[in-house]
Order: C-alpha cells, then structure tokens, then sequence
C-alpha cells in the first residue's frame, strides 16, 4: 500500500506526517528545529522506518525551486541552514521521488485544495510566527518566477509610536522584522503569549499585519486572504487585523465582507503537513 511522507519544516518545529492511500494520516512526530546536525538525522530515520514511497517537503525559505540548487536552502535568517540541501538530504537517504516548495506555498496549496479556499481560483495564505511568510495561488497554481515570493520582507510605514528598530538581519524594518513572534518579543520583553492583555500590543501588531494585507490586495487582487500561525493564536487579533486592513485600504477597493475576505486556516494547524502530504502525491506520481 502506497505510504505519501510529508515534511512540514518550520522555523520553530519540523512536522512529519504519513498519509496512506486514502490521505488520511497514520504517522506524526514533531522535532524541535535544532541545527542541521541534529535534526536532519531525526526526521531521516523517521521516514525511513515509515518505509514511505514518495517525500513532500514544505520548508522555511529562502530555497531555491527552479535551478541546479533546487532544495538548497538560501540566506535564512536561521544561519546554520544556510546552504543545505534539503532536497538531497532525503533523495540520498530515502532513496525515493522527493518534491519541494516553501511551507508558505505548501499551506496555500492545501488551503485552496482542501481548506478555506477550496473551490476559489486564487488565494493568499500568510503565516505569522517564527518569521512571517507568505504562498499565493493564482489561476489555480502556487505562484513563483524565478524563484518564490518573499512577501513578508516588503517594506513596512513605522508606526509614529513605534521606536522599535527591528529584528531582521537583513532589512531591520520589514514586516518580518516589525512584527513576527520574535519581534514581539524583543519589542516588548516578553512573549506575545504572555501580553493577551495588553491592547497596545495587539493594536500596533495589527497595523503592521493590516498595511501588509493592504498592500497584498492592491497588488495580487486575491479572492480569499487566509492568515495563520502562532501570533494569530491571540484572539482578540484578528478582528483588529481586519479593521487595520480597511483602514489601510481606504476604501479604495471593495471588499463586500472584511470577515469573509481574511479568514483562519481552514485546515487548522495542519496546512503545511497537509499540503506537503499533496505535494509528496504529486512526486509520487511523476
């Protein structure tokens, strides 16, 4: 019997699922995301003793997707990753057909097969948690050029409150560096989990994710924005993202229900094992 592996592998955790023939689920295991040493052999001997035919792998990026470095991660702000090659990691030692994208991309994939924005033609799934990254689906097909979007490293107007430098190595005040987990933290000193009662937080946090939304729809005109990840675990966000966004908007297009336009994941937490399940399908059947 057909066994699909799928490898959602984050900033903060890496997923490994088993899907069978049918799809549904029989293995999961979650490892820390450590340095390449210690992790890559973990998630190898997994799949290997689930004894799968085919690996999707949806992977925190940069990685490159279209040219000989196909699987290679790029210049990751998570330093130690820089320059693996995912991709031959697990077709060398699985022995197996292997696909890759970003787990962005892989959690738009399965949103727009199987979740929020099933039966649509185009979608935006946003993820905001160890960094901030975004997948769209245009015309039915995960959108990429030469390589795959970067959209949470698009410049961002500082709030006039905010003093706050940023905390990418790269762009210091891109959306990733204003507003992702770890510049929460380093904003305010502590966790966002540990600030639900501070409306100062969740409304600066908003502006940043509602400019962002904004400037998405200006741009990529998607029918359904579905943003996800452990900052939108707060519950008293997404509402204030959602009047950010109109805010920022300035009625310059119109969007018939704010509340039907940015929604949650459909699929929950599973969108990128989910997705990386389908893209590991896919492989399967090349």
């Amino acid at each position: 019997m057909v066994r699909i592996g799928g490898l959602e592998a984050g900033g903060t955790k890496m997923v490994c699922a088993v899907a069978d023939a049918k799809g549904q689920i029989v293995a999961r295991e979650t490892y820390p995301t450590k340095t390449p040493e210690e992790t890559l052999p973990q998630l190898v001997q997994f799949f290997k003793e689930q004894q799968i035919d085919a690996l999707g792998i949806g992977s925190f990026g940069p990685v490159h997707l279209q040219d000989d470095n196909y699987g290679v991660i790029g210049n990751t702000p998570k330093i130690p990753w820089i320059g693996v090659s995912l991709y031959r990691v697990f077709a060398d030692e699985l022995n197996i057909p292997v696909k890759i994208t970003t787990d962005v991309n892989a959690a738009a994939y399965a949103e727009h097969q199987e979740g929020a924005a099933k039966g649509l033609d185009s979608c935006l799934y946003i993820t905001v948690g160890t960094g901030i990254g975004a997948g769209a689906i245009m015309n039915g097909n995960v959108m990429q050029g030469f390589s795959h979007p970067e959209m949470g490293h698009i410049q961002v107007k500082r709030n006039v409150e905010d003093n706050f430098e940023g905390i990418c190595p790269y762009h210091k005040d891109c959306l990733e560096g204003m507003a992702s987990g770890p510049a929460i933290e380093a904003r305010w000193g502590k966790k966002g989990s540990d600030l639900s009662e501070r409306a100062d937080v969740w409304s600066l946090q908003s502006d940043y994710l509602g400019q962002a939304l904004a400037q998405y729809t200006f741009m990529l005109m998607p029918e359904k924005i579905i943003i996800g990840g452990g900052v939108m675990n707060q519950p008293e966000i997404m509402p204030k993202v959602r009047q950010a966004f109109l805010r920022h908007l300035g009625g310059y297009v119109d969007i018939p229900s704010v509340a039907s336009f940015i929604v949650s994941p459909g699929l929950k937490g599973e969108s990128g094992a989910r997705g990386a399940i389908l893209l590991g399908n896919e492989a399967y059947n090349e």
